[in-house]
């Protein structure tokens, strides 16, 4: 029998928002509704609200408050952070390194750069997705200025050894003379893995309030006082001239609890999301043949699952589990009527016809192991059923 309500496996892409979050937001909305730059008291209520969230956030990430930076949003921390400093280094060299399988927040700023003149590099990945940090040292060259790598994918799952990575970098530096920015798009490690920025070694870390149990349009850029900077967005010059903007209050309250929730609670719900993960892969790999896992099989994040399926499209898959009350997601994207693989499968080695086959199933702390049971029967059955209909698997209609 299916639960109650939605079984909802798509946490990577959103989740929804803790109680507590909420109710820290609304005083925010209707009662200490000032400008934090303002002078009269109303102001100084939001200022010290303000204050408040950005400590909270720097507890978190083992920081200096000041290195703090609020965002609206993790795409634009990707992007202000390559092209903060990119810009601020140019006249020291212009070669940005990242990987091929980044998320497009930064592919995108890359790729936008590299129109403007800068040298791009995009790493290989192994066939678990994984960046080496001997690859990283390699690349580097007397025009380095920053290199962007994931903490963790948000498709496939893998982790990345960022204080590694980080440390070769630093150490690349050193051996050259110079200076190259380190950053990390850490919007899916949140929650699950170590934001602790001393220990990771990093320059610059992206965050976003949506991913774990917060508002919408809020993020964070982690920049380690003294890198090189220029802003993205100019104005008031809030944020220490980093990002202007009036600061939305409720919105970074939000963030800052939901981020100090989340990782007060961070082995409890790996540990959960772990035990159910792992049974997912298993009983899929064993029940459904022309399986594959995408992803590393253990340095993976503990909620994440990717599979690709022989001989179907993901699109069918995920008609089938929403009309089964089931919400998931997959590699691949229907646009303009044509469905492209994933760029993180094909990194991978994967053919684009395996790669079109994805299912990306990501949990959460609600999840219970009846969603998972649920899951596994409705899957089998409805794979089976797909691939019986050749005309449904080969179009996705």
């Amino acid at each position: 029998m299916p639960p109650e309500g939605i079984v909802y496996l798509d946490h990577a892409g959103t989740t929804s928002m803790d109680p507590k979050v909420l109710e820290a937001m609304l005083p925010y909305f209707t009662q200490r509704y000032g400008n934090p730059s303002s002078l009269h008291t109303v102001g100084q209520e939001a200022r010290y609200a303000l204050d408040e969230a950005r400590e909270k956030v720097a507890n978190v990430l083992n920081c200096r408050a000041r290195e703090v930076v609020f965002t609206g949003s993790g795409t634009e921390s990707d992007n202000a952070a390559i092209h903060g400093a990119g810009s601020a280094l140019l006249e020291t060299g212009n070669q940005i390194i990242t990987s091929s399988v980044e998320h497009h927040a930064v592919l995108h700023s890359c790729q936008y750069l590299e129109n403007q003149g800068f040298d791009i590099t995009y790493l290989p990945v192994d066939s678990y997705g994984m960046v080496t940090p001997d690859s990283v040292y390699s690349a580097i060259t007397d025009r380095t200025t920053v290199v962007s790598v994931m903490y963790a994918n948000n498709e496939i799952g893998t982790i990345n050894p960022i204080p590694e990575i980080a440390q070769a970098v630093h150490q690349r530096a050193d051996e050259l003379k110079r200076t190259i920015v380190m950053h990390t798009d850490a919007v899916q490690a949140a929650g699950f893995l170590d934001l602790d920025v001393r220990r990771l070694g990093v320059d610059m870390l992206s965050l976003s309030g949506h991913k774990i149990y917060g508002p919408k349009g809020t993020g964070v850029l982690y920049i380690r006082r003294g890198t090189p900077y220029l802003p993205l967005i100019l104005g008031g010059g809030q944020e220490r001239e980093r990002r202007s903007g009036t600061e939305n209050i409720p919105g970074i309250v939000g963030l800052s609890v939901a981020l100090e929730a989340v990782d007060a609670q961070r082995e409890e719900s790996s540990a959960q999301c772990l035990a159910l993960r792992d049974r997912i892969i298993q009983y899929i790999l064993e029940n459904i043949p022309g399986t594959r896992l995408n992803g590393h099989p253990s340095q993976r994040l503990p909620n994440n699952v990717n599979f690709s399926f022989e001989g179907i499209e993901g699109e069918p898959i995920l008609l089938g589990l929403d009309m089964a009350g089931i919400a998931a997601s997959s590699g691949s994207a229907c646009s303009s009527g044509s469905l492209e693989p994933s760029h993180v499968l094909l990194a991978l080695g994967q053919s684009a016809e395996l790669a079109r086959g994805s299912l990306r199933l990501t949990l959460g702390r609600e999840n219970s192991q009846e969603d998972v049971e649920y899951l596994l029967t409705t899957l089998v059955a409805l794979v089976s059923q797909l691939r019986q209909l050749p005309t449904l698997a080969t179009t996705g209609i």
